[in-house]
């Protein structure tokens, strides 16, 4: 274990803490233009936790340890899970002991906690929060570990930094399977962000919420940590996107710390694409009633599952 591999590891998880709060303002930004609303600014995620870090955080009184320890568990498996993906660059240290099919387990860890909070105190929205975040993430988890098996088998192996080697590497070619997939990724990265179709972020109907019904109880530090938590998840759902679709321009083993360099450009220009093309999706989509959510991770599923049959019969 080099020390240019520790610094490097070091300095994509500092980049992702501190970039995802701005990925997150940018796409609101994007909505906001696309729908003739006055726009946020990208800063306005770093003002909004700022505020709720000086606030005095309020507690339920039959709040028990679980509920005053999810939060800072689950900022620390999202950090921990940006150190897995290879959002920079392939020489990251940590993925020896952890592939993407332990990445998976660490966003599931997260949700059970966060579920197991939102039932905490006892309130009617929390377990209706709670319940349909575990519909989401038991429809959503089964995608995406198809999505990760199909370019599993193309690179062979289930390591997201060689997974990601391996693609931009190689030699330029069309893989029909990763096509399929790549759409399925997108219905996932949508449910399990809580992004309309399935979730709307800004909504204030407690009928109509999910994610944010997990957060009602929450106030000051805590939601702080859960917003932030929040928003480096889609930061880290859109760097597996690009490792497994479009890993150009991640700095290798072989590049060292000048393709590091070059590997931070690149990635704003892939963040700054895939903010305005999530806003786009957003805008020109619907929100789905609760119960057509399973349709929509259902389909995911078929198509991953379409992607993989590519792969196995034709090779492709």
């Amino acid at each position: 274990m080099s020390i240019l591999g520790l610094a490097t590891q070091l300095f994509e998880v500092i980049a992702a803490v501190l970039v995802a709060p701005a990925f997150l303002g940018w796409v609101n930004q994007c909505r906001a233009w696309l729908q003739n609303r006055t726009a946020p600014s990208v800063l306005q995620p770093y003002r909004g936790l700022r505020k709720l870090f000086w606030k005095d955080a309020v507690l339920a009184e039959n709040a028990s340890w679980l509920f005053r320890a999810t939060p800072y568990v689950v900022f620390g498996l999202m950090v921990l899970a940006a150190a897995v993906v290879p959002s920079l660059s392939t020489r990251l240290p940590l993925t020896a002991a952890a592939d993407g099919i332990a990445l998976v387990g660490l966003l599931a860890t997260a949700r059970v906690f966060l579920s197991l909070a939102a039932m905490d105190i006892g309130t009617a929205f929390g377990t209706l929060g709670a319940r349909r975040e575990m519909m989401v993430g038991f429809l959503a988890e089964p995608a995406l570990l198809m999505v990760l098996f199909v370019a599993a088998m193309i690179s062979g192996t289930t390591s997201l930094p060689k997974i990601a080697e391996g693609l931009s590497g190689g030699t330029l070619a069309l893989y029909p399977s990763l096509a399929f997939t790549a759409v399925a990724f997108t219905f996932v990265l949508l449910a399990e962000n809580a992004r309309i179709p399935v979730d709307n972020p800004s909504t204030h109907l407690e009928l109509t919420m999910i994610h944010e019904a997990t957060l009602l109880e929450y106030s000051a530090r805590h939601l702080a940590l859960m917003e932030w938590a929040a928003a480096l998840k889609l930061f880290n759902y859109a760097c597996i996107g690009f490792a497994l679709f479009a890993p150009w321009g991640v700095a290798t083993e072989a590049q060292g710390l000048t393709g590091l360099l070059f590997a931070a450009p690149v990635l704003g220009t892939k963040l700054l694409v895939a903010g305005a093309a999530l806003a786009v999706v957003e805008t020109i989509s619907a929100k789905l009633r609760v119960f057509r959510a399973p349709e929509f991770l259902a389909t995911a599923f078929l198509l991953a599952v379409l992607g993989l049959l590519v792969h196995l019969l034709l090779g492709a």
